[in-house]
């Protein structure tokens, strides 16, 4: 079952940025949208196929609803406002590349760049999803999984190295599809992010043993050396 339940959702979030991305343009004809289409089909079943079977436990949370038992409502908010926001960013993309033309596009040397933030990104998540098996998609107290802090490996280096991934991926697929108008809108997704860190941190302060320890020792949330 559970793979079965892996192999939907990688079918659907390939159909979903498929739509988001090739839809708005109008046209099939656009390699650079194809080529980011097939990293991430590759990379999601690289990182499911790495994950399985000894995480089989983590697979199976971060496959459950986005709204769940024990939750913030601060965070079901949150997570409201930045999938809106990353929609509307994945849909600004091909509408400013193939219609709007916002600004100019980047050229070649940035454009390669944003693609390589994209693959820097997708892999600092995965090794979030490797190091830490309580690395769920909701905030929330795994307290049936015996939840603990986790402190190894890049949770060592940042308190948040999903959301330090994610960053990078949002800000590396604009540049890679040619638009800089998208790249500038990609504050919004990131700044609610950062909204989350907090909600996050204050919940898992009051409910999670070792955390506030953990915040000592790890002085970093998002940015080594910066913030």
């Amino acid at each position: 079952m559970l793979i079965f339940k892996l192999v939907l959702g990688i079918i659907i979030q390939i159909l979903a940025c498929s739509s988001l991305l090739l839809v708005p343009a109008g046209t099939w004809h656009w390699w650079r949208a194809w080529l980011l289409i097939g990293v991430v089909l590759a990379a999601s079943i690289a990182t499911a196929i790495s994950l399985f079977p000894a995480h089989q436990d983590l697979l199976e949370e971060r496959l459950k609803p986005l709204f769940q038992v024990g939750q913030p409502l601060a965070d079901k908010v949150v997570l409201v406002l930045f999938f809106a926001a990353f929609v509307g960013l994945m849909v600004l993309i091909p509408l400013d590349v193939f219609q709007l033309h916002l600004t100019d596009q980047p050229g070649p040397f940035v454009s390669v760049a944003g693609l390589l933030l994209f693959l820097l990104g997708w892999w600092i998540a995965y090794l979030s999803l490797r190091d830490n098996p309580f690395a769920s998609p909701v905030v929330k107290h795994q307290g049936e999984r015996q939840h603990t802090v986790v402190d190894t490996g890049v949770y060592g280096i940042v308190r948040h190295p999903m959301y330090a991934g994610a960053v990078l991926l949002i800000v590396g697929m604009p540049l890679w599809l040619q638009s800089y108008a998208a790249a500038l809108l990609a504050l919004v997704p990131i700044g609610l992010l950062v909204v989350r860190i907090s909600v996050e941190e204050q919940f898992l302060l009051r409910e999670l043993q070792g955390y506030q320890g953990y915040v000592e020792r790890v002085r970093y949330r998002l940015i080594p050396w910066l913030w």
